[in-house]
């Protein structure tokens, strides 16, 4: 890991580090599918919980009519017919998180100290008020899920971690910069993905590494990486724009 990161942030090289990650044929390892299989089930899950989000509406004015009309049997019973749904979809909003923070974390493992078991609490009610308090609640998960590997396992040092997210920016950048490598994909969707997962992983990097991602003494190249994104479409990368502005935990 510690190498591939020097070649990836070296910068006295002609034209640059050359290799390709060919990410839509990857195929796991024996020693790597039970992770595989558990992140997977994860992201194929993600999917529905998408459409799922972007179809919520919520029952703002059912729940207003009720408050203001409180002798109003009709209206009261419309207000809890609406919300029941909805409490049944939120909780699964909030399953999915955990289900989420459990991948990340066994990624994390396999990734920078493999032989490390952590335990996850799951009080439900107490967290699930506390997850929808944010104002990013899953963005937030991940970012908990990191911190807390990095403190739960005081032995590892914050490098093996702080370095595999750096790499991975790093790796997503040289992809997404490079015409060869970019034209050897063949969806746009893969793309995204890589657009995605760079900013991810800046975040969780901004937030586990003690000075952060936007200092001049990170890891990561951070103008390299905005200036792929403001090459996109605007369209297409304007949610990752926002995020890497508004989601930093060292300002």
């Amino acid at each position: 890991m510690g190498n591939l990161l020097k070649v990836l942030t070296c910068t006295e090289l002609d034209q640059g580090p050359n290799f390709f990650l060919d990410f839509e044929n990857a195929q796991p390892t024996d020693c790597e599918r039970e992770v595989w299989n558990q992140v997977n089930a994860v992201l194929q899950e993600s999917e529905s919980i998408l459409s799922d989000l972007q179809a919520y509406k919520g029952a703002g004015q059912e729940i207003r009519d009720a408050i203001q009309n409180p002798n109003d049997i009709h209206l009261q019973e419309k207000a809890w017919n609406s919300v029941c749904p909805l409490v049944v979809r939120l909780k699964r909003f909030y399953e999915f998180s955990l289900r989420l923070e459990k991948a990340l974390q066994s990624l994390l493992e396999s990734l920078t100290a493999p032989h490390i078991e952590n335990e996850v609490n799951n009080e439900m009610a107490n967290r699930m008020s506390l997850f929808y308090a944010e104002a990013t609640p899953m963005l937030k998960t991940l970012s908990n899920a990191t911190t807390s590997f990095v403190s739960d396992n005081k032995t590892l040092p914050i490098e093996n971690t702080t370095d595999c997210l750096s790499t991975m920016a790093s790796v997503c950048k040289v992809m997404l910069e490079t015409p060869e490598y970019r034209s050897r994909f063949t969806s746009e969707d893969t793309l995204m993905f890589c657009m995605r997962v760079m900013v991810g992983v800046i975040i969780l990097y901004d937030h586990v590494h003690p000075v952060g991602a936007f200092c001049k003494t990170s890891k990561m190249d951070m103008k390299g990486c905005i200036k792929v994104l403001k090459e996109q479409p605007p369209d297409s990368v304007e949610g990752l724009l926002n995020a890497l502005r508004y989601s930093k935990a060292n300002v």
